[in-house]
């Protein structure tokens, strides 16, 4: 019986948009979503998938690289990341500061 604890999930946080996008933000945004991060890292997808916090949702209107399922989550005060799952990876793609602009 293996009872190994879940591993957490790896980011990826190498996306241009994404970087661009929070380099551009002022220190105190960068902030809150560098905190959303550091707790990303040490949960596991069931964590993220039940946090309420994160109010991790679907896109179900556009996908991804290699048609992945897109997903939307609060990332920090204000703000909302939308990435794909891979494996054991969480891949960033970009911020939006309002809710309807992540899934456009």
């Amino acid at each position: 019986m293996n009872l190994s604890k879940p591993q957490p999930v790896q980011l990826d946080l190498n996306n241009p948009v994404f970087q661009r996008q929070l380099l551009d933000l002022p220190k105190k945004d960068q902030g809150n979503i560098l905190g959303t991060l550091s707790k990303l890292t040490k949960m596991n997808w069931d964590q993220i998938y039940m946090d309420r916090g994160l109010k991790w949702e679907v896109i179900l209107s556009r996908t991804g690289p290699q048609r992945d399922r897109l997903y939307s989550f609060r990332i920090g005060e204000g703000f909302r990341g939308v990435a794909y799952r891979q494996g054991d990876w969480l891949r960033i793609l970009s911020l939006h500061p309002d809710h309807d602009s992540a899934y456009r």
